[in-house]
């Protein structure tokens, strides 16, 4: 029998869900899925140049999680709104979606067990995850965790984007590896001990990665093709120089269409193509959020600062609304944990991560914003770099594509279509999350051995 406290925690969490399908547009099991796995804490082991060579400095966690004036408003209106909704369900407009039906099962059971009580059951549930937030909120500003500088050899640097290499040392074959544009690079060096990029170096490969950096005086009036057929292909030369021969590319996230640009207009120089949870069709799950961005494409110059860039609160807004309630989650699973765990500094160290974004180009976040998210270019082969349309049954190159089962920032329905174009391509579908796939405990054993076998065969590592 389901006692009214247990009945309070279930219809707060289908509510969270209902709330989150509204807003992100997720299609109703992807909300309950998210509902189910948020019940529980996720376990996580832990040229010239426009700026110096060192890394920059740890995010402000004053304004953390950004945008956290968004993020505190959604928690409140989440709490707020949950004992109003258990209260007048029955009076509210018709609701559709598995969460409303859920949430009609579960105002039943309460009606049954008795209302008043449910209703006071909510209030301590609500009482708790606010005070648990709070409390969470304060516990990773004051963690002594910082980031070490541990800035690996400069191979080449223009304006602010560096080559860095991870495996010089190793002396194996190199990989040019390619983040997105709009975080940094280091969630694929989070920990020592937890590091994508040392792990190949450590099986044989030569790791290296591109660090974009915050656009500068140079940057600022770049586009997607300035940033691909200009700084990204001076990059390649350097690391296409050091091997000799072909080289394998692999690109994470939006630098997978980075990365599978690249090789189509130097494909003779291209031995090989990993996309990891890279974006192809943007109207897969979520065609009316994504048009309704493209629709924003010509405003964002409204938003940029001084220096002509989209700010970093600007852009993780956009990201607030995949998931709003996310932050609060997040923090109240953070309250209970020792602050000397390897849990909880693995926590801090992604979270610093999550927060130090960086702001985008106004050309870039319009060309994204119209291209891929509006027009949809990609998945309708008519995305062009340099005057050249990026069509994947052009690559005739091994190809692997990652689909993380778990992904909700680029969901397997927008990224499995490219694995389709691609014909022939090898594909991993590992149970992990966007992020999760480079900053889980897990993930070297379940992916990263999986991509370097991988690799080293296609780079003919001995």
């Amino acid at each position: 029998m389901t006692d009214a406290a247990e009945l309070a925690g279930l219809f707060l969490a289908a509510w969270e869900s209902y709330l989150t399908g509204l807003v992100s547009g997720a299609p109703a099991g992807q909300e309950a899925l998210r509902a189910s796995q948020a019940a529980a804490p996720q376990r996580r082991v832990t040229g010239s140049s426009d700026r110096a060579a060192d890394e920059p400095g740890p995010p402000n966690r004053q304004l953390a999680p950004r945008p956290l004036a968004a993020h505190l408003a959604s928690a409140v209106m989440l709490w707020s709104s949950s004992q109003t909704v258990l209260h007048g369900l029955k009076d509210t407009p018709p609701m559709s979606g598995a969460a409303a039906e859920r949430l009609r099962s579960l105002a039943a059971k309460a009606e049954a067990l008795g209302s008043e009580s449910v209703a006071a059951a909510l209030d301590r549930a609500i009482a708790q995850r606010s005070k648990s937030y709070l409390v969470g909120l304060e516990a990773y500003r004051r963690h002594p965790y910082r980031r070490e500088s541990q800035t690996p050899p400069v191979l080449w640097h223009e304006g602010t984007t560096r080559l860095l290499d991870y495996g010089c040392d190793a002396g194996g074959p190199p990989i040019l590896i390619v983040p997105s544009l709009i975080n940094r690079f280091y969630v694929l060096d989070l920990l020592p001990e937890l590091s994508f990029l040392r792990y190949l170096a450590g099986r044989g490969l030569r790791p290296l990665v591109i660090d974009w950096g915050a656009p500068g005086e140079q940057e600022r009036g770049f586009d997607l093709t300035d940033y691909i057929a200009g700084r990204l292909e001076s990059a390649f030369d350097v690391a296409s120089s050091l091997a000799g021969a072909p080289i394998g590319i692999a690109g994470y996230c939006m630098g997978g269409l980075f990365a599978l640009a690249l090789a189509l207009r130097r494909l003779d120089e291209t031995a090989c193509v990993a996309l990891l949870a890279t974006p192809w069709d943007f109207h897969a799950e979520r065609a009316q959020p994504a048009r309704f961005f493209g629709l924003l494409a010509d405003y964002l110059p409204l938003w940029c600062d001084d220096q002509g860039n989209l700010p970093v609160d600007v852009v993780q807004s956009l990201f607030f609304l995949l998931d709003p309630f996310t932050a609060e989650r997040k923090f109240t699973r953070f309250a209970a944990l020792e602050a000397s765990t390897r849990e909880a500094r693995a926590f801090v160290a992604l979270e610093d991560w999550v927060n130090d974004g960086v702001p985008l180009a106004a050309a870039v976040a319009r060309d994204c914003a119209s291209s891929w998210y509006g027009d949809n270019a990609p998945a309708r082969r008519r995305w062009r770099i340099g005057g050249e349309t990026i069509d994947p049954k052009r690559l005739r190159r091994p190809a692997l594509v990652v689909l993380p089962s778990r992904d909700r920032i680029v969901p397997p329905g927008s990224a499995e279509p490219l694995a389709m174009a691609l014909g022939g391509a090898t594909v991993l579908r590992p149970p992990l999350g966007h992020v999760g796939m480079m900053s889980t405990a897990g993930a070297p054993a379940i992916l990263w051995s999986a991509i370097a076998e991988w690799l080293q065969t296609r780079l003919s590592v001995r």
